[in-house]
């Protein structure tokens, strides 16, 4: 009996001894065989002339979309995106070349899913190495990255996720003199993730002057609040200091007033910076103990969610623009339930008041709720930028009101403008007709506008 036990032992280690030799063996292999792929994929990557769709073949903008999307390893990588966005606009997306300058909290979650999302070139910029506080919030860096510049950083990484793109590491601060450095080479679009206001407001002016597509992270320091989030004008971001300072500067210094879509959010700010402390505990000023004139050194307090959304929805808004994917953003309309009553409310006393009744208003608070917000952005069909903001926008809604745009038919979804009241009586006395004739433009745009509002409701084929 103790024999026949001491056997089954024996043959019990040696059945365990050779599962785990077994798993060991196949453990090395798909190790090997990762490790191959990524080698054939970087040498792909080095040995495919790559250009965008009518680009000269011999620039290195670009990816070689074909060639890449037909490798295995490539096309199972990006086969959700694919799914999603079509083959076609995954080969746009492939054939981009984005910059993003800033590589902080939402700069690395920003490049980090545009490298994801399959972009095929990427220049990352940034002047600043990897703090320990950064990790809160940094999209890749571990500890082990401490004192390494946050560009390069990002690369190396990177380079582990999707090698295949062609990625570039600056370490330098953006300024006058690395302008065209940075922004040279025709980028599809250019990010920027900039926490100091005088860079942010010199690299937004020079996208503008060079016609280049930008896309600018307002305040995310301070904030706890991801509903509130949007995508804007710069001139329809409110309660944010930051926005609110570029603005102004932009405007002053180089007659910029509008035109640049940017992040940010609706919450106030639930902190300030925080009193800078010098070596020996007492309070000191800041500006003493500056590496870089002009870069801020106090600290504000970051909830590291919020910046990580803020990358996010860069990322986001840039792939589908890159893909071709069109996306309508929530319009930033700051009104209230009693608002839209009002509007409801003269629009019904303007029908009496013109035609002798109210029977032909085919709408309810709800519905002009969706005119005035989705469709007119609160304000007039006659203003296509915001004047009036937060605040201001509630004091204008005191000189709106909503009329048909076509007499001929009813005060429908599809059939209704926003005018400012003194705008209301030269509309009533033209036609159609005459707006096509003398203002195509205006009549063109508000036709889209309204077509938008046929589709939302399927009233295309009533």
């Amino acid at each position: 009996m103790g024999e026949r036990a001491k056997s089954l032992a024996l043959m019990g280690a040696g059945i365990l001894l050779g599962s785990a030799s077994t798993l060991f063996l196949l453990r090395l292999m798909s190790r090997k065989v990762a490790i191959q792929r990524s080698e054939n994929a970087i040498e792909l990557n080095s040995n495919t002339k790559c250009h965008a769709v009518g680009e000269d073949p011999t620039s290195n903008h670009g990816m070689a979309c074909a060639d890449i999307l037909s490798d295995d390893i490539v096309s199972e990588q990006l086969s959700r995106n694919i799914q999603f966005l079509g083959l076609e606009s995954q080969h746009k997306v492939i054939g981009s070349y984005v910059v993003v300058i800033g590589l902080g909290g939402v700069g690395s979650h920003a490049a980090s899913m545009l490298l994801r999302s399959g972009i095929g070139r990427l220049l990352l910029v940034d002047f600043d190495q990897v703090s320990l506080s950064s990790l809160n919030r940094h999209a890749v860096a571990t500890r082990s990255d401490v004192g390494t510049p946050k560009a390069s950083c990002l690369k190396e990484h990177f380079l582990s996720i999707f090698p295949e793109c062609h990625i570039e590491a600056k370490v330098m601060l953006y300024d006058s003199s690395s302008e065209d450095e940075i922004l040279s080479g025709h980028p599809d679009f250019v990010l920027d993730c900039i926490d100091n206001i005088d860079t942010k407001v010199a690299l937004l002016a020079a996208c503008v002057r060079r016609g280049l597509k930008v896309l600018s992270a307002m305040g995310a320091g301070a904030r706890a609040d991801p509903t509130r989030i949007r995508v804007a004008d710069l001139r329809e971001s409110t309660n944010d200091p930051l926005s609110r300072s570029v603005r102004h500067r932009l405007k002053k210094t180089y007659g910029i007033e509008g035109g640049i879509p940017v992040v940010f959010s609706l919450e106030k700010p639930k902190a300030k910076l925080l009193p800078f402390k010098g070596p020996s505990g007492e309070e000191e000023n800041p500006s003493a103990y500056q590496i870089v004139p002009g870069f801020r050194i106090r600290i504000i307090p970051v909830l590291g969610t919020i910046p990580a959304i803020f990358g996010q929805v860069m990322a986001s808004y840039v792939v589908t623009q890159l893909a071709g994917l069109q996306i309508h953003t929530e319009p930033v309309v700051s009104l209230d339930l009693d608002h839209y009553r009002t509007l409801h409310q003269r629009l019904i006393e303007h029908e009496e008041s013109l035609y002798g009744t109210s029977e032909l208003v085919q709408v309810d608070v709800d519905e002009v709720m969706y005119v005035t917000k989705e469709l007119w952005h609160g304000r007039s069909a006659r203003e296509p930028f915001p004047k009036d903001v937060g605040r201001g926008m509630w004091r204008s809604v005191n000189e709106l009101m909503l009329v048909r745009w076509d007499r001929e038919k009813p005060a429908s979804v599809s059939n209704l403008v926003l005018l400012k009241f003194k705008e209301v009586d030269e509309h009533e006395s033209k036609t159609l007709d005459e707006i096509k004739a003398h203002e195509p433009e205006f009549f063109t745009s508000v036709s889209a506008v309204l077509k938008q509002a046929e589709e939302d409701f399927g009233l295309q084929h009533q």
